[in-house]
């Protein structure tokens, strides 16, 4: 039984570089020096599998009602003793979490600002 022999390698399943000599096994054959009988060239090397993939967990979103720095709850606990109205205070508690949500802690010049509309809303 006589198999071809691959077309890329000539049936050696080494292929060369000509600069440096180095070697490597033929991607057509897969270093075997016979010719593909079937399917692509290339193998499929993604992870199609399910078993690849984590399984979806769908965990409850936790809300936070209350900043988690300490700048933040100073902040808002400035604002939640103040005489404003309730809209206004959980707006500018909403946006103290946020802000720590997107950059870990509230800076100053967050805190100025915070403050601005705090005493501008009075």
């Amino acid at each position: 039984m006589e198999h071809e022999s691959c077309g890329v390698c000539g049936g050696d399943g080494r292929i060369s570089n000509a600069f440096g000599g180095s070697s490597t096994s033929c991607p057509a054959c897969r270093g075997s020096g016979r010719r593909s009988t079937g399917g692509s060239l290339f193998r499929d090397v993604t992870k199609t599998k399910p078993s690849h993939h984590s399984p979806a967990t769908k965990a409850a979103a936790v809300v936070t009602t209350w900043p988690s720095t300490p700048g933040g709850t100073l902040l808002a606990t400035e604002i939640k003793d103040s005489a404003l109205p309730d809209l206004d205070k959980t707006r500018l508690v909403r946006e103290i979490i946020e802000y720590e949500g997107t950059h870990g802690s509230c800076t100053q010049t967050f805190t100025r600002k915070i403050r601005k509309q705090f005493r501008a809303a009075l």
